[in-house]
């Protein structure tokens, strides 16, 4: 697919398509040539660059502000471009060199006059009566770079752009908002999505054209019309007929009205329709390599998440078999690193082997959660392993100290200098033997044996590492001990990586986005206590701590605060806030995640309906107020919101909260029973709602005996339960934690021993100390409800 596509059509994409508008890129476009990159050197001053072509002359205020930016630039900055003057500097510049946005800023020496998203631009194409040309994406998408590099680095494309549209540049995870409003019009119009995507729209803001990945010429990559001719048709169409297209842009405003427009809350869906989504993912499965569908294939958090769920709840095996080996598939492939950790974007094939190379914080975080859950109701260390090995990267490679970055790209250089994609995360077989320098070639050889490395290679003469041959299976074909060769690729694992990191490393976005950041808080929290490791709880704590007071921003760069949050900014950080009180017991945690939920209640909620808007009521007025009524990349924020709702119910004993959280699945009632599984992260919340949520309290004396109360800590980690409610409180604490959490009251040590307390709405097991015995009450299952008659 042409595209860095992980959006998902909706029912009403089928509804409206407006074919004749939009451009039809069919099948896997191939990767293109690697373009040479100059080395960074000196550039002139902003006087010495280019007029942008077909571009009128700056504004003095822009230009001084170019100047300024200019001269103020690191000693190290480097122009990422091919137009450079025989000094090495950039040729041109624009406006997008004044922005913080790390993708706006890849833009900043392309010759097209790029201004960012704002009254600026819409003021000026209204004023010039011309169209819009937005162009959305973000700075690690591949084929964001490839319609870069082949179209707004061309002259000749850009001259077109500059002379007869106002060229917008959008950075999709710092404007979601923006990216939201205009995805669904893309999906409206050619029912497909993407990145980068591409949309032509009046001054007033209604889309009249859209694409995702357009080729630069006819004939390109099979292309009957490339983007310069389309840009000659479109604005032609503008000039003759700008009625028309206001008409048309209308049409699809009207829609987008429409499908955003809340719907009357019914009845809250019973437990049948978590059997029957079972049964859709069940229809879907890939029985040869796991996941479900056909490639490209993206890790299905949310999916493989609901059928652990059920599984717990009804014994359903298959569940758990689907589950198991899609994570066990995704664990042995190309898409996870095996050398440093962590999962690339995803699998472009159906085997899970060849990947998109790039890495995002959200996938890895969200990630870490379900192999969590997998370790823990099926006890298998490798999941653990996975896990902790996930979360050892994202320490390492991705961490800010008190955040962590939102994304490597999926390019890196070459040693000859050019930009290509995957390479530094593949080997040929001469890299493998100078890396491993050394060890016996027996040694060498199985190493090779076990990550599919061959003389040809399985990407681009290069070998993407993957467990070709799992170590039982080489330790019988090879006659050794299973432990020695653990040992071995271990160690082989750290020399890899050794001579890995001589590499160049692919571009990393070092913004801080502050719901990604609230994925990475629950996973390091529950990573931290699931796996005993105090140094991610640590790192949890150090994440939150930035997050827990004030207002929120989208994103920060470089410590400077930049856009209004969205609603998944607020819940995400709620839920990682809950996920931390729960692994450390402290009170400001709690505190923090009810204060940011009812910041998301206050400002994102209608009350009337119980659904969430992605943007606040204060927000800026864009086409419509989206709703998000599916998971995408990330679960909904709706669906987040619920879960938090009903958590925090539990612990407060508020009945408010739960009206709250089940309002939602009424909201999106009809949403779930159209397409359930596009929900599934509401699913696992409507599984929550069917539940009988235990009230768990380890409660002990000060200074507490630490082995005792680590030895009764660990049922609560071995134990799957996803909708209990966990407190560890010390008994100098209690009273006062018990004003926030009423069924703390009461609980005390006993015998001056750390002592259990699982309780269920009020109903409490016999208090123990025996850690035995609070594995057999904390693997007590409410079976799922049989279907009963509608919710009224």
């Amino acid at each position: 697919m042409p595209a860095d596509h992980d959006a998902r059509t909706s029912a009403a994409a089928r509804l409206l398509c407006c074919a004749a508008l939009a451009l039809a890129c069919k099948g896997d476009a191939p990767r293109p040539e690697p373009q040479e990159l100059e080395a960074p050197a000196p550039a002139p001053r902003l006087g010495s660059f280019e007029p942008l072509p077909g571009a009128p002359t700056m504004p003095d205020d822009v230009a001084a502000a170019l100047a300024a930016a200019w001269d103020a630039r690191p000693s190290d900055y480097y122009a990422r471009t091919r137009h450079l003057r025989e000094d090495g500097g950039p040729r041109f510049v624009n406006r997008l060199f004044l922005e913080t946005s790390p993708y706006l800023r890849q833009h900043a020496h392309n010759p097209v006059n790029w201004l960012p998203w704002g009254e600026e631009a819409f003021a000026l194409a209204r004023a010039l009566g011309r169209p819009i040309f937005l162009s959305v994406g973000y700075s690690t998408c591949h084929w964001c770079h490839v319609m870069e590099e082949e179209s707004f680095e061309d002259e000749e494309i850009a001259a077109v752009l500059n002379e007869r549209f106002i060229a917008v540049k959008v950075d999709r995870e710092e404007r979601p908002d923006v990216d939201g409003v205009y995805m669904q019009a893309v999906q409206l119009m050619t029912r497909r999505g993407g990145w980068p995507m591409t949309v032509v729209m009046t001054a007033d803001k209604l889309p009249f054209f859209a694409a995702t990945y357009i080729p630069p010429r006819d004939g390109v990559r099979g292309a009957r019309r490339g983007l310069l001719t389309l840009l000659g048709q479109l604005a032609d169409a503008h000039a003759r007929d700008p009625a028309r297209l206001v008409a048309q842009g209308e049409k699809i405003a009207a829609e987008l009205v429409r499908q955003n427009t809340p719907a009357p809350p019914e009845g809250v869906p019973g437990p049948e329709l978590l059997t029957r989504a079972v049964a859709e993912l069940a229809a879907e499965f890939d029985d040869i390599h796991a996941g479900f569908g056909p490639a490209p294939k993206f890790p299905p958090v949310d999916d493989l998440a609901l059928l652990l769920r059920y599984h717990r709840r009804t014994g359903d095996a298959k569940a758990l078999e689907m589950a198991t080996r899609t994570l066990e598939a995704m664990a042995a492939g190309g898409l996870h690193d095996q050398i440093g950790g962590g999962f690339h974007r995803y699998a472009t094939d159906g085997a899970w082997l060849v990947p998109h190379f790039e890495k995002m914080l959200y996938d890895n975080a969200l990630l870490v959660g379900v192999y969590l859950d997998a370790y823990q109701i099926t006890g298998r260390e490798e999941f653990a392993a996975v896990a902790g090995s996930t979360l050892d990267y994202l320490d390492r490679e991705m961490c800010a100290g008190d955040g962590f970055y939102a994304a490597t790209d999926a390019d890196s250089l070459t040693p000859a200098g050019a930009r290509e994609e995957g390479y530094y995360f593949t080997w040929t077989e001469a890299e493998i033997d100078a890396a491993l320098e050394g060890l016996a070639p027996p040694d060498i050889a199985a190493v090779k044996a076990h990550y599919g490395v061959t003389p040809g290679g399985n990407f681009e003469g290069r070998s993407i590492l993957h467990v070709a041959r799992p170590l039982d299976a080489l330790a019988l074909e090879l006659s050794r001990p299973r432990e020695e060769l653990a040992a071995l690729v271990d160690d082989a694992r750290q020399r890899l990586r050794r001579a890995r990191d001589e590499r160049p490393r692919p571009l990393r976005d070092d913004k801080l986005i502050t719901a990604w950041n609230g994925l990475a808080i629950s996973a390091f929290a529950r990573g931290g206590f699931l796996l005993k490791r105090e140094e991610l709880l640590f790192r949890a704590v150090a994440v939150a701590s930035r997050y827990d007071a004030g207002p929120l921003t989208r994103v920060v760069v470089d410590e400077a605060p930049r856009g209004a949050p969205v609603l998944a900014d607020h819940v995400y950080l709620a839920q990682g806030m809950l996920d931390l009180f729960e692994a450390t017991g402290q009170p400001r945690w709690l505190e923090a995640a009810v204060r940011r939920q009812a910041e998301a209640d206050a400002r994102y909620r209608d009350p009337a309906t119980g659904v969430y808007y992605e943007t606040a009521v204060d927000g800026e007025a864009l086409l419509v107020r989206a709703i998000e009524d599916f998971d995408g990349a990330t679960p909904s924020g709706s669906s987040i919101a619920a879960h938090n709702l009903l958590r925090l119910a539990v612990y407060q004993g508020d009945e408010a909260a739960r009206e709250r959280g089940v309002a939602v699945l009424r909201a999106f009632a009809r949403a779930l029973t159209a397409r359930p599984t596009s929900l599934a992260s509401l699913l696992a919340a409507l599984e929550r709602t069917l539940d009988s949520p235990r009230e768990v309290a380890i409660v002990h004396p000060a200074p507490a005996d630490a082995a005792a109360l680590d030895a009764l800590l660990q049922p609560v980690r071995e134990v799957y339960s996803p909708s209990r409610a966990l407190v560890i409180v010390a008994e100098p604490e209690l009273d006062d934690r018990a004003r926030a959490i009423p069924w703390l009251a009461g609980k005390r040590p006993r015998d001056g021993a750390p002592t259990a307390y699982v309780c269920e709405r009020g109903r409490c097991e016999a208090p123990t100390a025996d850690p035995a015995t609070l594995r057999r009450q904390l693997a007590v299952v409410a079976p799922l409800p049989q279907p009963g008659p509608p919710d009224p």
